[in-house]
């Protein structure tokens, strides 16, 4: 985005691995520093529509290397109205391996003619001027770490979850604050190719599912690729260490009624069972309590700067928002340091803190409802058993809803997709009209056909 606006670039990049010729190379990757790239990855309609409108070239290239189209309107329910409107061109994802979107960028980057890319390097050190008490901290470069130093009008930290930033800017007198909550949760990830003779199972909208003790999803790649993930919370140590075993995570994924159909021989495993751990919802302050910038001359994007609960599917997405958002601060203020880092950390505010603030809302909602379901199993008297309104509103309102009203439905998926709101759901008195008169019917409906077993049953299921 910067080099295309006529910037010099230099790209510093920790891991030293030579460009693979073809997203089948890319798979095997050692992307040390980006240890998640062969996990499940969602690149939802907000990103999807950014390259679309700004980077076609980028989304082409992305079809080129077999990523395809997740159309949400083709895939509504059985029954209902599939008649197109207005708006439903935007709902659409795209199908990729994480590995394969960053060989895409990567190739596209490193041909740009005013791009460098420093592989093998790492950031040791920040230069510029310290902070005082009445002006922010100037940074002016990096130090590598063989002791180069490459000066720079705008130093962008990209490095991920894992990112130091707070030890680097404090050598400038900058302290940046962190808010940091656990998810609480663990992820497995296999990834499976289509035999030649197979077809896709029958798909109605994303895959995915929340059995409270295990949540899980099914994830579409490129070149008929595809990735199961599952997911338990960091505490079930039996659960933890079984899902780790190829074969148990197969009967696992075979037990659950929306997975079984992957898993059932119509596709090959390609990978073993990736784990990731220490899932974090963090975001890092860059301003001081009256919005004024803390650091000029540097700002961090993507998880580098927030990052949210993975197994939401946002991170790609959103980081892709901000970059964007990052390229035009500069744009409009390509020479006043001050009022670019301030517009630029009032976009994200804006564009990207609202999301950060649902990921945690809704995990925190996530873990009373598991201790809710162990106290009663458990007898535990010590905590509360009582139902949460907004449980039984989603459970027995908004997904009933969502398969039979085209109208919440799309609204969920443009929710889903980034295209509005977090909060949005809850300010459309339409949406809310209509779940609710499926809220007050709960009681003259057929219950709820279970998503998968409790966990007393998986585990007789899976230990054979």
């Amino acid at each position: 985005m910067l080099s295309r606006d006529g910037h010099e670039v230099t790209l510093v990049e920790r891991d030293a691995t030579p460009l693979p010729a073809d997203p089948a190379g890319a798979f095997e990757w050692n992307r040390r520093g980006a240890p998640q790239v062969r996990h499940s990855h969602a690149f939802l309609a907000r990103l999807r529509n950014l390259l679309r409108d700004f980077y076609p070239d980028v989304l082409d290239a992305l079809y080129a290397a077999g990523a395809t189209d997740m159309d949400f309107i083709a895939m509504l329910p059985e029954g209902m109205d599939h008649t197109r409107l207005p708006g439903d061109e935007d709902l659409v994802a795209l199908a990729c391996r994480r590995t394969t979107f960053e060989w895409v960028l990567r190739r596209i980057v490193i041909e740009e003619h005013n791009v460098t890319l420093l592989d093998g390097h790492t950031v040791n050190a920040l230069t510029g001027s310290p902070a005082t008490a009445d002006q922010a901290a100037v940074v002016t470069g990096v130090v590598l770490d063989n002791g180069t130093e490459i000066a720079a009008d705008l130093v962008v930290a990209a490095a991920g979850r894992r990112s130091s930033i707070p030890d680097l800017l404090a050598p400038l007198g900058v302290t940046i604050s962190e808010h940091v909550e656990d998810t609480g949760i663990i992820y497995y990830s296999r990834f499976f190719e289509l035999h030649d003779d197979a077809d896709w199972p029958v798909q109605m909208g994303p895959i995915g599912g929340d059995l409270g003790y295990l949540k899980f999803g099914v994830f579409r790649g490129d070149n008929r690729t595809f990735s199961v993930t599952l997911s338990t919370r960091s505490h079930d140590e039996e659960l933890r260490s079984m899902l780790l075993d190829p074969d148990v995570f197969l009967r696992a994924a075979g037990a659950l009624p929306a997975t079984a159909a992957y898993v059932d021989g119509r596709a090959t495993p390609i990978t073993d069972v990736y784990v990731m751990a220490k899932l974090l919802n963090r975001h890092r302050r860059f301003t001081n309590d009256e919005g004024a910038p803390l650091v000029v001359g540097f700002s961090a994007v993507g998880d580098a700067h927030t990052c949210t609960n993975p197994l939401y599917g946002r991170g790609c997405s959103l980081a892709m928002v901000q970059a964007h958002l990052l390229a035009g601060s500069l744009r409009q203020h390509p020479d006043d340091l001050l009022a670019r880092a301030t517009a630029f950390e009032a976009a994200t505010a804006a564009e990207i803190h609202p999301w950060y603030r649902s990921s945690v809302a809704q995990d925190q909602l996530n873990r009373s409802e598991v201790a809710r379901l162990n106290a009663i199993e458990s007898g535990d008297t010590s905590v509360s058993t009582e139902e949460n309104p907004s449980v039984a509103l989603l459970r027995d309102g908004l997904f009933p809803a969502m398969r039979i009203d085209p109208v919440v439905l799309r609204a969920f998926l443009r929710m889903f997709n980034l295209l509005e709101a977090p909060d949005s759901l809850m300010t459309n008195f339409d949406v809310i009209g209509r779940v609710m008169s499926v809220f007050q019917d709960r009681d003259e409906r057929p219950p709820e056909e279970p998503l998968g077993p409790n966990r007393a049953r998986l585990l007789e299921l899976i230990a054979s």
